[in-house]
């Protein structure tokens, strides 16, 4: 019998894989005494019988919008003690238009330099290039993060404006290329957590595409974000 209650909202631009980039969740939630409830707008989050009762809400819905009173249902919720958790797009460029929505989750992602445009094609593998994301030294005894070392992949690389009361465990440095307009390395949040009232809140800004969550480091520390953002 399960003892928690999940949300996922997913949906927003399908190049997020929102539907398969999810699925491969759920069993892992379900094998942790979750119950899933999945759902392809954000307007449920203005249904107060349905938040009032989650202990989890995982989003991964990339851009669109949010109505008032969605956005009003989703925070209280989480002041209340549910964690509200995701990754990539999903949650760090959802709701542009939110500063509300900004302020609960710290961080807007805005953009992912790629690779010399003498060289794209116009494939979403454009935006894909090499990068390390850094443990920091707080990481290594976080529940999240703890036993993983620096790693690498090859995928998009989010530069995020973020403020200081993210409680970061790893980052990323945009390295200065030749023709980029930026004139030092650029150092972003990667992990990250906040405290939201009663609530708490997870960040991992890897996750473009599905391989990318199968990364075992990417997976491994989702799957524990998961499970530390939950009440």
């Amino acid at each position: 019998m399960t003892s928690k209650r999940a949300l996922i909202v997913r949906g927003g631009w399908d190049g997020h894989q929102p539907v398969e980039a999810t699925d491969l969740f759920i069993p892992f939630l379900e094998k942790n005494d979750y119950s899933v409830r999945v759902e392809d707008s954000p307007q449920i989050y203005a249904d107060a019988s349905v938040m009032g009762d989650l202990d989890l809400i995982v989003q991964c819905f990339t851009m669109g919008s949010i109505e008032q009173d969605a956005l009003k249902g989703l925070r209280s919720a989480v002041e209340a003690g549910a964690g509200f958790a995701g990754w990539h797009g999903g949650i760090v460029d959802a709701f542009r238009g939110s500063s509300d929505y900004l302020h609960l989750v710290g961080g807007q992602f805005a953009c992912h330099p790629g690779i010399p445009e003498a060289e794209q094609t116009g494939e979403q593998s454009d935006n894909y290039v090499p990068y390390r994301v850094n443990m920091l030294p707080g990481a290594a005894d976080h529940p999240i993060t703890r036993g993983i070392e620096d790693f690498d992949l090859v995928t998009e690389q989010y530069w995020v404006l973020a403020d200081d009361y993210c409680d970061v465990l790893a980052t990323t440095v945009q390295a200065v290329r030749d023709g980029d307009p930026w004139h030092r390395p650029v150092t972003s949040p990667a992990i990250w957590t906040r405290s939201w009232g009663e609530g708490k809140v997870f960040v991992c800004t890897p996750g473009h595409r599905v391989e990318v969550l199968e990364d075992p480091n990417v997976r491994t520390i989702v799957e524990r974000g998961l499970l530390w953002a939950g009440r």
